[in-house]
This record gives C-alpha cells, structure tokens and sequence, in this order.
C-alpha cells in the first residue's frame, strides 16, 4: 500500500515538473510570432506516465490567436502557474506524509 501510494505520488510530482516546464517555456515564447501554447492532459497523462509512458505534449486547443500566429496568453499561463504550485504543495505534503510513516515503522522495528 506504502509503496503503491509513494509510486502514484512520484508520478504526480513528475507530471507537475513535465508541466511547470511547459508553462515556463510558453512563457518564454510570448512574443515569438507563430508560438503555440504547449500542454498536457493531466488527467489522461497521469494514467500514462503510471504505466512507463512519455506524456503526449501538444497544441492547447482554444486559444485566441494574435495577429503574429501566437496564442500564448498571460493570464491563462499565469493561472497555471499557481496552479501547478499549490498541487505540487499538496503533493510534497502528502509524500512527507508517507516518508514520516515509514520512519515511524523503522523506529518501531528498532525498539523492539
């Protein structure tokens, strides 16, 4: 159970790097003419990165294009952002969690 729990939350905090990235680079490029914003789908990408898979970047779809092709949008990557670090918050948390429970076992099996 530790360990299943532990590995889903690796995967997790791998895929908000993956994503972190992204939103950086999308930055990055708000002025290059003909940028497309980049991302994931969190939830389907979650599932593939649990099983050894390389998450699928592509296009984000819906976004007003400016007049120079690119649709990056600061509000939108702004959003992300914060996002991105309350859910690796959240998630580093609960890995502490798990750490601290193993070393309650270990500390446990050494006293007695």
């Amino acid at each position: 159970m530790l360990d299943r729990v532990t590995n889903q939350l690796e995967h997790y905090m791998d895929l908000l790097s993956i994503r972190q990235n992204l939103v950086v680079s999308n930055l990055a490029n708000i002025d290059t003419p003909g940028y497309k914003s980049k991302d994931i789908d969190f939830q389907f990408e979650f599932l593939s990165l649990a099983q050894g898979q390389s998450p699928n970047v592509a296009d984000t779809p819906g976004l007003v294009v400016k007049s120079d092709g690119n649709n990056v949008s600061l509000d939108r990557e702004a959003r992300l952002l914060s996002e991105n670090a309350l859910r690796f918050n959240v998630a580093s948390n609960l890995m502490k969690a798990q750490l601290k429970i193993v070393e309650s076992a270990i500390k446990e099996g050494q006293s007695g």
